[in-house]
């Protein structure tokens, strides 16, 4: 297998993965250091604010901010105020428009993404919203789409299903999620029922194969920090040594 094909599959940059076929050990993925301090963010309130006063100019605001401690790149400017012209429909080297176009305002909270969407439905406590805020977010997401709207009561209602062991309501939901032209759930009903037996026993007997599932991934673990080389023997010391 080619590096492009391990890029492609593994979702990752072919510089990546020449970096870690160099390796001789395993390099774990680290996160990035300054997640949440961009290097446009200290300097937002001074862009909206000379943007909303009409200068559009990348290259003006960019020496503006270069004078007061901004030490990032033209290009990371440039694609900050590209997002600010679409917010105000301007095309990408419309400089003046005759209509008067509404202000930027900075957002009072992170934008939402697939992944925080999915911590909102699933009623995480860290989400970082309150309880009230999380149920008008839920609202005004159902309120955008007919399938959307769906998808999120259909989860909401698995998740319910779960976690107060409503095994009477198990077969409701399977059909209606079965039946959903939302293929995903369609698909996970299918999967359902096909091990049916073992998900109608995971609500009603308090015995979970939890414990045995996590032995397992952390013998997987260990193979593969040996890169599948490592025998019986090595392998049966290593995982009793970490009981």
């Amino acid at each position: 297998m080619n590096a492009g094909v391990i890029a492609q599959r593994l979702g990752i940059s072919r510089t990546t993965v020449f970096r870690n076929l160099r390796n001789p050990t395993f390099v774990e993925r680290r996160g990035r250091s300054d997640k949440g301090r961009g290097l446009v963010k200290p300097y937002q309130d001074y862009i909206i604010k000379r943007w909303n006063e009409g200068c559009r100019e990348t290259k003006i605001i960019f020496e503006e901010i270069k004078q007061q401690g901004y030490v990032g790149s033209y290009a990371t400017l440039t694609r900050y105020t590209a997002r600010l012209r679409e917010c105000q429909g301007l095309k990408k080297r419309q400089r003046l428009s005759t209509v008067r176009l509404p202000k930027i305002v900075k957002p009072s909270r992170k934008p939402l993404t697939p992944y925080s969407v999915t911590w909102l439905i699933l009623g995480s406590s860290d989400s970082g919203v309150s309880e009230s805020e999380r149920e008008e977010l839920v609202v005004s997401l159902k309120a955008q789409s007919p399938s959307l709207r769906e998808g999120i009561e259909l989860a909401e209602n698995f998740i319910s299903l779960i976690r107060q062991r409503q095994q009477e309501e198990l077969d409701t939901w399977l059909t209606v999620a079965y039946n959903s032209i939302l293929s995903p759930f369609h698909r996970f009903a299918k999967s359902l029922l096909e091990d049916y037996n073992a998900v109608k026993a995971a609500l009603t007997t308090p015995w979970s194969n939890g414990p045995v599932e996590g032995q397992i991934n952390r013998l997987k673990m260990l193979k593969r920090q040996m890169y599948g080389r490592a025998k019986l023997d090595l392998l049966t010391r290593r995982f009793l040594l970490q009981i």
